[in-house]
């Protein structure tokens, strides 16, 4: 499912020998899971996405976590556009390692984790990843003890896909109970939004139930522009999918925000009265609010990434 990663080096284990017989990879997964119960509290695990590119998906990320640490939370991204860089340019770091090395080549959880402005923790994805489908027992006990940490470390972890309707995307999506659709005004970005809304709706492992989403309408002229855009999305998705979606919010053009990007920083830390960084704010707030927060299903990293990895093992 996943392109192969660069510099990573790929452990298979097809069966274990486990007391004399062998284990499918199925029931080793089962089994480890069980080992390495995720701590208690969870994170909260936040899925950004979008049906196409340059949409502003990436800042719409760092921009929200950005306000989350200005609540006072602890906030990590997991930049999983694999093949790009979008998180580290725009927050101008250069991670020294990804999760390739924290799969393949034995490190910790906190040796991958590159701190950013505000404190906010940034994991690089890197090139890609290989194999999962094919991990030992032993690898994915670690990698889900590892990952199992983060729920100690952040009380939210917001997980920056790819755009579009690759397998890899639709992976992240159908594992995360919280989804943000981030579409501009554009016919061709509200065309985008159906159609990944319609292959995630699809997908064989998606709950409708366990899954809440979110549209967030970005680059618009106010927000009566915001609230058509999301009513015309709205609209085709309930007639044709019946799929329950829900509305977030704005963010309106703004000449701040480019000139944040341009100079690698978030607009809400280097202009945070910019009418996009407010926007971003009533944002959080709402994703914040208490009786929003009651109807959620807070899953944690571990059970993230082993929704994950169960669903490649099934396939493969």
């Amino acid at each position: 499912v996943f392109q192969s990663a660069v510099n990573c080096k790929t452990v298979a284990w097809g069966k274990a020998l486990i007391g004399g017989e062998y284990m499918d990879q199925a029931e080793q997964l089962r089994n480890v899971i069980k080992m390495n119960p995720a701590p208690r509290p969870l994170s909260r695990v936040i899925t950004v996405t979008s049906g196409k590119g340059g949409v502003g998906k990436s800042n719409t990320s760092i921009n929200l976590a950005c306000q989350f640490k200005k609540m006072g939370k602890r906030v990590i991204i997991l930049d999983a556009d694999f093949g790009l860089a979008n998180i580290e340019i725009m927050f101008g770091t250069v991670p020294k390692h990804n999760l390739c090395d924290l799969i393949y080549q034995g490190k910790n959880i906190t040796d991958i984790i590159t701190w950013g402005p505000m404190d906010i923790g940034f994991i690089s994805g890197g090139s890609g990843i290989a194999g999962l489908s094919n991990l030992s027992r032993d690898y994915l006990n670690y990698i889900i003890q590892n990952l199992a940490k983060l729920d100690a470390i952040a009380d939210i972890i917001i997980i920056d896909t790819g755009a579009g309707i690759s397998d890899a995307v639709l992976d992240f999506l159908v594992a995360s109970g919280e989804i943000l659709v981030v579409a501009t005004p554009e016919p061709t970005s509200i065309t985008d939004s159906y159609s990944l809304l319609k292959a995630l709706n699809r997908h064989p492992r998606f709950s409708r139930e366990d899954s809440k989403i979110m549209v967030i309408a970005n680059k618009v002229a106010g927000a009566a522009e915001g609230e058509t855009m999301y009513n015309k999305l709205e609209t085709v998705v309930n007639r044709y999918l019946k799929l329950p979606i829900s509305y977030l919010g704005a963010i309106p053009q703004d000449y701040r925000l480019e000139d944040a990007v341009m100079q690698q920083k978030p607009v809400s830390l280097q202009s945070p009265n910019a009418k996009s960084s407010i926007a971003y704010e009533k944002i959080a707030y709402v994703l914040m609010d208490k009786e929003y927060d009651k109807s959620l299903v807070k899953r944690g990293m571990a059970a993230f990434f082993s929704h994950i990895v169960a669903g490649n093992k099934k396939m493969g």
